[in-house]
């Protein structure tokens, strides 16, 4: 993934799905889909014309703020189904470019976490449907770090023995996030005074890192180059994976929600084609998929209790409950404060 960019480009190394495609062309598709790569199965085409008859074009976008601008320059024409994370799903319906859920055509919402249904962002699902959803940590090394670090500040004001072990993420929500958190303000704080303070946290912060690093963070870790990092639940994951000592921990002071979501276009020319596929993804096989091979949380209920008992027991934050994941703050739309995390961004990445 590029980064968490709004929250996703490849969440590791699954097969690539695309076929290309140029944004805002035509196709003789009954459907077109832009996603993440490798965000879903490599062969979704096949298996969904085998289950509908319908032919798929999927293309791939590398961060939210790609598509948004395609989707803006185009007014969303060529696409039929977006994968966005939700803020920018908030943004897009605001702007009224997204067509509300036919949920008569989607009968497998019912499958859906009672919690994926009361997003303050989008109440009873009326423009997205969650795909998704998960939060942000400590992912470490306990053979390399004493004791648990609980706490923001582990990681913005590191022991000895771990300055120059830390990685921190650098797309700017979630950098900003974690200097928030540490200031205790909130993860979606618009007073100009309060994003100062994480600024000037996050700048005594940065001489203390390895890197900042949103895609090979894990890695790090594994390779003992790192000890202590920044970290999406999944992609804390995919660390685990290759060494048992690699744990996922949520800082005591809380952390984000984030969830990344599906819509459909206002302006898709298959809008009814657009709900089947929302409809076939939200089938529990088919959703099990994400969490099986991405090793993300997804919102689905029957999806999750069909996964095999060894994949919580290798990844424990899988088996976070949703009751518990939403307690974490969910990410919104930051309006024009949006300017003033970038600002403060560039002023982390640009000082000594």
């Amino acid at each position: 993934m590029e980064a968490k960019n709004g929250t996703v480009a490849l969440r590791a190394a699954a097969a690539v799905v695309a076929v290309s495609l140029s944004a805002g062309m035509a196709t003789a598709a009954d459907l077109v889909i832009s996603n993440w790569d490798g965000y879903m199965a490599k062969d979704i085409a096949e298996s969904f014309k085998a289950a509908t008859g319908l032919e798929l074009e999927v293309v791939n976008h590398a961060t939210n703020e790609e598509i948004m601008g395609k989707i803006m320059a185009g007014g969303g024409k060529g696409y039929d189904v977006v994968f966005v994370s939700s803020p920018f799903a908030e943004v897009l319906n605001a702007q009224g470019m997204l067509e509300p859920l036919d949920k008569s055509a989607v009968p497998n919402l019912a499958n859906l976490y009672p919690e994926a249904e009361k997003l303050a962002y989008d109440p009873g699902n009326q423009f997205s449907v969650p795909y998704t959803w998960g939060t942000t940590g400590l992912c470490y090394r306990s053979d390399k770090v004493s004791g648990t670090p609980d706490s923001w500040m582990n990681l913005l004001q590191p022991a000895d023995d771990l300055k120059g072990k830390t990685t921190m993420l650098a797309t700017d929500r979630w950098l900003m996030g974690a200097g928030l958190l540490g200031k205790g303000y909130s993860v979606n704080e618009t007073d100009p005074a309060k994003i100062n303070e994480a600024r000037d946290l996050l700048i005594e912060a940065k001489k203390t890192l390895l890197a900042y690093d949103d895609t090979t963070f894990y890695s790090k870790l594994v390779s003992g180059e790192a000890s202590l990092v920044h970290a999406w639940d999944g992609w804390c994951n995919y660390g685990i994976a290759e060494n048992k000592d690699i744990k996922f921990v949520v800082p005591k002071e809380g952390s984000d929600l984030w969830i990344d979501t599906m819509v459909v276009m206002k302006d898709s020319e298959h809008k009814d084609n657009a709900m089947k596929f929302i409809n076939f993804i939200l089938d529990a096989k088919n959703h099990a998929w994400a969490a099986e091979n991405i090793l993300y949380k997804v919102p689905n209920k029957a999806a999750m209790e069909s996964l095999p008992a060894s994949l919580g027991e290798q990844y424990p934050n899988m088996k976070m409950p949703p009751e518990e994941l939403v307690k974490y703050e969910l990410l919104r739309d930051l309006g024009p404060a949006q300017k003033d995390y970038s600002r403060a961004v560039s002023e982390i990445k640009a000082a000594n």
